[in-house]
């Protein structure tokens, strides 16, 4: 039986990063318009929050019941351990979804715009269907695709638009800053474990590409996110290229992945690049709210 400490690990809070960062740039956004609501962004962060966890625990759950996880590089697996039961992970995983849904259902309601229950439903199908289902697409090579839109594109142009209830082109180019370093989260994730996806048969587009190629992506996404501020600084203040500063924070999982590291030697670049993400969209959001 799974540990408190265990459940709350196999959340995997690490990974809370990609869903707060875009929130907080589709506040800052909305505010940059003077249409910012307080009750609708924290009900944007409940969705956001919840159904990153619940895309842990079904990533957990389909990964432990096809044998995925049973040798570990990185943290802790509630099912690939044989700390939990499948049936809990996954009732865990569900309950998370619903969570999301109610949140995601009180904003539909404020908002009157029905139409972004389809985004809802293809978030969550989306979610689930990354390594669960017959055909998991996550094992296809398109993890990335998935959270670049569910992880940059939907929650920060979708926070932004359930307060200012329209869509700009300012809008997307910050989403595309945010979906890029949350990809590289996850191709950090996969160079680590391209060895044992491999052997399984978990074809994620690292083991596509291979590891020196695979580095070479990292380094892309980040320079390129590293880019999006000063895009959007000409697109609106110059104040914003300031988001840029937190390219700092990149040195250090740049260093880790260009220099060879595997295995449990790119923990701390995964981590970086989460705090990296971090306080990018922090910056961003407050950069925003200020001009």
């Amino acid at each position: 039986m799974a540990t408190p400490g265990q459940w709350l690990e196999g959340a995997r809070p690490r990974t809370l990063p990609a869903a707060v960062a875009p929130v907080a740039v589709g506040a800052g956004l909305a505010a940059h318009v003077d249409a910012f609501m307080l009750g609708r962004s924290l009900l944007a962060l409940a969705v956001a929050v919840a159904l990153q966890v619940a895309v842990n625990y079904a990533n957990d759950y389909s990964d432990g019941i096809k044998g995925t996880d049973a040798k570990r590089v990185g943290p802790v697996r509630l099912v690939g351990q044989g700390l939990a039961p499948a049936a809990q992970v996954k009732m865990a995983a569900f309950a998370a979804f619903v969570v999301a849904a109610v949140c995601g259902l009180a904003l539909v309601a404020l908002t009157q715009q029905w139409w972004l229950l389809l985004v809802g439903v293809a978030s969550i199908a989306a979610a689930w269907l990354y390594t669960g289902g017959p055909r998991p697409y996550g094992y296809a090579g398109l993890g990335e695709v998935f959270v670049f839109v569910f992880f940059g594109i939907v929650p920060v142009v979708g926070t932004a638009y359930v307060q200012t209830l329209a869509v700009s082109a300012l809008d997307v180019v910050a989403s595309i800053g945010v979906g890029l370093l949350a990809c590289a989260i996850l191709v950090t994730n996969n160079l680590r474990d391209i060895p044992g996806d491999t052997v399984v048969g978990k074809t994620t587009l690292a083991v596509r590409l291979g590891d020196h190629a695979t580095r070479l992506l990292f380094t892309a996404i980040v320079l390129v996110a590293l880019v999006i501020p000063l895009v959007m600084a000409a697109m609106a203040s110059p104040l914003i290229a300031l988001t840029s500063v937190a390219g700092l924070l990149a040195i250090g999982p740049l260093r880790t992945v260009l220099g060879d590291a595997s295995g449990p030697d790119l923990i701390p670049a995964l981590k970086g690049t989460g705090t990296l993400l971090l306080a990018y969209g922090l910056a961003m959001g407050l950069l925003l709210a200020l001009t």
